[in-house]
């Protein structure tokens, strides 16, 4: 049975009236499970209307109590964890371990909005001049926006609403269509713990509704998380719009693996860094850079036995499943059309996973796991984001060639080096153009109290994600210059009637 799915709009699910639907797929059986409503311009003109209304109000709550809704929050998603993390999986094809990590990595950052009535004090200068105060008050935007992708259908989500909201403002978040049931539960359950209705809006849509978004003039800011090429299309047209906007695109993550490498280490990184969430993560490792003909063999013979020992299965196996299917059958389609580029281009094809085939499952979209050698910078694999279980190796003949590789790449989102010399590694540390970097670490997600961001054709904007610049990019600062007319004194006392 197909379920319609709603929006949450001030505090309730309401059902869509634009008469538009998006399937919703089950990954592992290829299935329609639930029908999403895409919101019309006039459905969300009137859900930012009902935010804005309500926005003034909970700005005005000290700031204490807006942390105290967070805090609740974090125990009621911890309450509701396994429940969250199946309709996770069951929407996106990631397996429950991977799905509990999501929504943790989420719920660190709601943790660090505790500390909300820090990170919103200004500052202060007395006697700035004769009789002289000055001070600073951060204050809220006002209405905001999330648009959030597939791919972490609850840590997204959560690095948005957890700042945006812990300041004061209104958010309308439009999540991917493909993986919408999280965020409207996560909406509930911010409303259990304390949060006045309107001012957390989940309303589903597809162009219409992010369109409608950005030419909206009441919304004060937009944060997206998705492809580049779209990416690029938010933030020009948010800017042109007068919005503060910071958008965060695509990826081609490399880790460069140094001759003097722990090479169990660095092929057991791969794996996890490469092959998990079916490679559907922005901070994948993608690409492999061995530095010398010698350290590629050794790290291909560790590889191989290890990629061949692989599950791959639908998230109701449990944990004897290492990944699960990709989003939608046109996600396989694109993956396995890239890895066909990868061998007319003259790639070597180590491992091949396109006659992956789980039975009892055969309409999933199970993609199986995939090794390329002999990668070259001018292939479509090497360019290109796969957003799948592909690893590419690019043979390098010295550490130069091996960072500028990662150097030369349009995107600059994450990065690492594997090494024991640590000259190596601070040298690459401080000269590589990539936002986040990992030493002996191929995966480097800032913790949610350090701020998250790629750089060239990975983010745009000035401000990263969670961290203190989340609480910059969701509040203006005021400044404040004061003088008071001094009172006169007689006989040691203030005579305020000699001021008038």
């Amino acid at each position: 049975m197909t379920t319609e799915l709603s929006h949450f709009i001030n505090g309730q699910l309401v059902k869509g009236t634009s008469g538009r639907f998006a399937d919703v797929f089950n990954p592992a059986t290829g299935e329609v499970q639930a029908k999403v409503p895409l919101a019309s311009t006039q459905e969300l003109d009137d859900a930012i209307a009902s935010a804005a209304a309500a926005q003034p109000k909970w700005a005005s709550f000290n700031p204490q109590k807006r942390a105290r809704v967070m805090m609740a929050a974090v125990q009621l998603i911890n309450r509701d964890m396994e429940k969250l993390a199946e309709a996770l999986s069951r929407e996106h094809g990631k397996t429950i371990p991977d799905a509990k990590g999501d929504i943790q990595r989420g719920l660190e950052v709601i943790e660090y909005c505790i500390g909300t009535p820090q990170m919103l004090k200004g500052e202060f200068t007395d006697s700035a001049g004769p009789g002289i105060d000055m001070y600073s008050m951060k204050q809220a935007l006002g209405v905001v926006a999330g648009i959030t992708p597939f791919n972490f259908p609850a840590m997204i989500p959560l690095w948005k609403i957890g700042p945006a909201l812990s300041c004061g403002n209104a958010m309308i978040m439009k999540p991917s269509e493909r993986a919408p049931s999280v965020p409207l539960m996560l909406a509930e359950i911010f409303k259990e713990a304390g949060l006045p209705d309107g001012i957390l809006q989940v309303i589903n849509g597809d162009k219409e509704a992010v369109d409608g978004i950005l030419d909206n003039d009441t919304v004060q800011a937009v944060g997206f998380v998705g492809s580049t090429p779209i990416a690029e299309y938010i933030y020009s047209r948010g800017c042109a719009n007068g919005k503060r906007v910071q958008c965060f695109g695509g990826a081609k993550n490399h880790m460069i693996i140094m001759p003097d490498a722990d090479m169990d280490k660095a092929a057991d990184a791969l794996i996890g860094a490469g092959y998990g969430a079916a490679g559907e993560r922005c901070m994948a490792i993608s690409v492999a850079v061995p530095v010398g003909d010698e350290t590629a063999d050794r790290l291909i013979e560790k590889l191989i036995p290890r990629i061949e020992k692989l599950k791959v299965g639908p998230y109701t196996a449990g944990n004897d499943v290492d990944y699960g299917p990709v989003v939608t059958a046109a996600a396989k389609r694109n993956i396995l059309g890239l890895v066909e580029s990868g061998i007319e281009q003259g790639a070597e094809l180590v491992i091949d996973g396109r006659d992956f085939n789980l039975q009892g499952y055969e309409d999933g979209f199970f993609v199986g796991p995939h090794l390329f050698d002999r990668v070259t910078p001018d292939m479509d694999i090497y360019k290109k984001e796969i957003f799948g279980p592909v690893l590419s190796t690019v043979r390098a003949g010295s550490y130069e060639e091996a960072i500028g590789l990662a150097m030369d790449h349009e995107y600059g989102n994450g990065t690492a080096i594997f090494t024991r010399d640590g000259d190596a590694a601070r040298d690459f540390a401080h000269r590589i153009n990539v936002g986040m970097v990992g030493i002996n670490v191929p995966i480097p997600v800032p913790l949610a109290y350090h701020t998250f961001g790629g750089w060239k054709k990975s983010g745009f904007g000035d401000l990263n994600q969670h961290g203190p610049d989340a609480f910059k990019f969701y509040t203006r600062t005021k400044t404040v210059t004061s003088r008071w007319p001094s009172g006169i004194k007689q006989g040691g006392e203030f005579n305020f009637k000699a001021m008038e």
